[in-house]
């Protein structure tokens, strides 16, 4: 799915680069190895999306101990593979695999037990996961599931070159196929061409940073900041966030999302508001009482 789309100046407030950051080796599930862009409890600069992990890697040794079972409850998860399988199986009995620019976008919310699973491969295998705050209210609700395949994913080409897929969100017009949650999160998959310009409009008081995957550029307005692969850059207050590539082009990730401003509790998987329910998922857990629903929300496309 593919259009052509004019692409009308941006109008507003351009929003500055405030911090460049470098993703931490970190290992994670049962033996592998990615880079965590950020993720820390303490860490409130990204509010609503809590953590970002992005795993390459061309040794299998790497990747396929996995992400066994283990618990969600009070957020969301977005898990998009750029190359590669991951086979995915969970507690409310939905199973299969995501592979090369599919995505899954699952709400924990009361929560969910389940298993990713990288699958080996020759050459690299690359994707990433968001895990994407709940609000209070929605913590406990009803989950859901939505399967996106790559070629269901709608796709802008701009003229000068950009070609943008539209996970969440709108761009140029063109709605993704991620709607209705809660934080309204716009999710682009950018590429430019070498030396060209890009801007996106974006909701004034939102949250706004983009991931470089390949390449470099130039982000946010005067001054710009150079940011290359394997760099996040968080932007300031503003309506427009404007990028130019370089020499080698850029692929990069944005993303934007309406802050909660709530208190978060976390412990490892589960993301809450307070200690005590914390203690309560917990004991959920120890007790067989996690699953609060048996019949989750699913959606494919």
């Amino acid at each position: 799915m593919g259009a052509i789309a004019s692409a009308p100046e941006a109008t507003g407030e351009v929003r500055r680069v405030t911090d460049v950051m470098e993703g931490i080796p970190t290992i994670e599930g049962a033996g592998v190895r990615l880079n965590r862009v950020f993720g820390q409890p303490q860490d409130r600069r990204f509010d609503p999306f809590l953590l970002l992990d992005h795993f390459r890697s061309s040794q299998p040794s790497d990747y396929v101990a996995g992400f066994p079972w283990h618990p969600h409850r009070g957020i969301e998860t977005v898990t998009y593979m750029l190359d590669g399988r991951v086979e995915h199986t969970d507690s409310l009995g939905n199973q299969g695999s995501i592979q090369d620019g599919d995505l899954q976008w699952m709400s924990a919310s009361s929560g969910i037990l389940h298993q990713e699973m990288p699958q080996p491969k020759e050459g690299v295998l690359e994707g990433l996961q968001l895990w994407v705050n709940l609000p209070a209210r929605l913590k406990m609700a009803v989950p859901a599931y939505r399967d996106l395949r790559n070629l269901h994913v709608p796709t802008v080409r701009t003229p000068e070159g950009a070609r943008v897929r539209v996970v969440a969100g709108t761009y140029q017009g063109q709605a993704g196929l991620v709607r209705g949650i809660p934080v309204d999160p716009t999710y682009l998959d950018v590429r430019l061409p070498p030396e060209s310009r890009w801007e996106v409009p974006t909701a004034r008081g939102y949250t706004s940073f983009v991931y470089v995957l390949e390449g470099a550029g130039e982000f946010g307005g005067t001054p710009s900041r150079a940011v290359s692969r394997g760099q996040a850059a968080l932007f300031g207050p503003g309506e427009v966030v404007p990028a130019r590539s370089g020499a080698e082009g850029a692929r990069f990730l944005f993303l934007s999302g309406r802050p909660l401003r709530e208190p978060v509790a976390w412990y490892g998987p589960i993301v809450m508001n307070t200690q005590e329910q914390l203690r309560e998922a917990l004991s959920d857990l120890r007790h067989g009482r996690f699953i609060r629903h048996q019949e989750p929300s699913v959606e494919q496309s």
